[in-house]
């Protein structure tokens, strides 16, 4: 089994554990290394007995950053958790949740009483959310919490414990905790292929409806990973401690500002890793009003595009509108996605009506010409460069590419998929333009082509890749350019 983790211990002695994948390295050793360049950074669990200022635990810590290693803890985590004062901040939050869990025992503690939390685990299972929360907040392999009574629950302090201090009680559970966070099983697997350089973390929904990629294409990446050596593991929402064990991170599941899928890109930005997309992009493309303001700054070509306010709109507004984009017109939500939160209005009491529905969400909202075209253009673009074209039809009888029905199912129309080079130049030089806008990352710009131009209709942050879809051109090779592209990511960020 490929080496995954290094611990460092202080001492031969503190060590009694026999866990294949994990290397043993004394500190003094580390300390003394000659650095030197290495294919993929270290994971390093530092379990010295000390971390205080100038120590061999808080050394440990800075080399391996020096190293371009990444430690647990970092020293950033040491300093924050070196005084009270300084992680005095983060405990409101901790404390509401102990006190929630303690109210719901069947038998609740009476007096105080003390956890061990060992990588995110915590030796009493009842309190385990409560575990998870703080390593998600303190990164540190082993923690000690004392836990006080009162008007409510306290936490009196949060110690960092050395491994010197895991007592013969504690063995088993260490072991367990370990090889849960480190990912090794107790029976030793025979490996038939080189080990993988890399590790993606696919974020995915199972039970999303119109999810980015389908179960196909996501056993796609996972086949085109092998062949790269990087491991592509499918993650969901529960696992979002999980998150530090990858390299990479890959959003595949409709991202929102206000669900997960955002705390995992910030997660995953926070801990140096490289993810699609990135918090920024889903910020500014999640929200229309944002990319109508950046798309009419650059003067590039869009729909005609007026912004409503909820506390000045009224039907003197309604009336302007008529003038200004006439009939029919379209109002949206600027937060939508998949032609959800779009509305098409033909009279001015359907646009008060559309207007009050999509009010109730939020402050401002958009009023957009309605341009019908048979096809909605697609490109996908990764790092400014085109990977796909596609033309998704509109769905039959309906005047979106998505027909969302009132039963929650959707029907959408059929699609086309082209080699970038064979699609108009002028549609794919305008969503190279329009992407660049938002970042360098991975996104699919719509458009629409009439005899009056070509114009940008929305760029979406995390476009779909479904099997026999938007691969149909290029097959195998798509997933291969968008993990080689996550691959030279990773490497931009090890190299600094």
């Amino acid at each position: 089994m490929p080496v995954r983790h290094t611990v460092i211990i202080d001492s031969p002695k503190d060590w009694q554990w026999d866990i294949e994948g994990i290397a043993i390295v004394s500190a003094n050793d580390y300390l003394t290394k000659k650095a030197v360049p290495q294919k993929r950074p270290n994971r390093i669990i530092n379990l010295c007995h000390h971390y205080t200022y100038l120590s061999g635990g808080y050394y440990c810590s800075l080399l391996a950053e020096a190293r371009n290693d990444m430690p647990m803890p970092t020293v950033a985590d040491i300093i924050d958790l070196s005084r009270q004062s300084l992680y005095a901040f983060s405990l409101p939050e901790l404390e509401h949740l102990l006190t929630k869990t303690i109210n719901r025992l069947a038998e609740p503690p009476e007096e105080a009483f003390e956890l061990h939390v060992f990588f995110g685990y915590c030796d009493d299972s009842r309190f385990g959310r409560l575990a998870a929360e703080l390593f998600d907040v303190f990164r540190y392999p082993l923690l000690k919490l004392k836990i006080t009574p009162g008007q409510t629950w306290r936490i009196h302090h949060i110690k960092p414990m050395g491994l010197h201090q895991v007592t013969t009680s504690l063995a088993d559970f260490f072991e367990a905790s370990l090889r849960s966070y480190a990912r090794v099983p107790r029976r030793k697997r025979i490996e038939n292929r080189k080990p993988a350089l890399y590790d993606l973390a696919i974020l995915y929904n199972p039970s999303e409806k119109l999810p980015p990629s389908d179960m196909n294409a996501l056993e796609r990446f996972i086949k085109a990973g092998k062949n790269l050596r990087m491991n592509v593991t499918l993650i969901q929402k529960k696992d979002y401690r999980r998150l530090t064990e990858f390299d990479a991170l890959f959003i595949r599941e409709t991202t929102a500002i206000d669900d997960h899928t955002f705390r995992f890109a910030r997660k995953a930005e926070a801990e140096g890793m490289p993810v699609l997309d990135d918090a920024k992009s889903i910020i500014r493309c999640t929200n229309k009003v944002y990319m109508w303001e950046r798309l009419a700054a650059q003067n590039l070509p869009t729909p005609k595009t007026i912004p409503l306010n909820r506390y000045r709109f009224d039907e003197h507004v309604a009336s302007g509108l008529e003038m200004e984009l006439g009939y029919p017109m379209v109002l949206k939500i600027p937060d939508g996605s998949f032609s959800r939160g779009m509305f098409k209005a033909e009279t001015r009491q359907q646009v008060l009506d559309a207007a009050k529905q999509l009010f109730s969400r939020s402050r401002i909202i958009l009023a957009q010409e309605f341009m019908y075209t048979a096809y909605d253009w697609r490109i996908g673009i990764l790092n400014n460069k085109a990977i796909f074209a596609c033309q998704y039809k509109q769905s039959r009888g309906h005047w979106q590419i998505v027909n969302h029905k009132a039963d929650g199912s959707a029907i959408a129309g059929g699609f086309a998929t082209m080699p970038v080079e064979d699609a108009p130049q002028d549609v794919v030089d305008l969503a190279l333009k329009a992407a660049a806008l938002i970042g360098s990352g991975f996104y699919g710009v719509d458009l629409k082509q009439n005899d009056h131009g070509v114009f940008v209709i929305e760029i979406n942050d995390n476009p779909n890749i479904d099997q026999g879809v938007e691969d149909k051109v290029l097959k195998g090779e798509l997933y291969k350019i968008v993990l080689q592209d996550f691959i030279r990511r990773i490497e931009m960020m090890r190299n600094g």
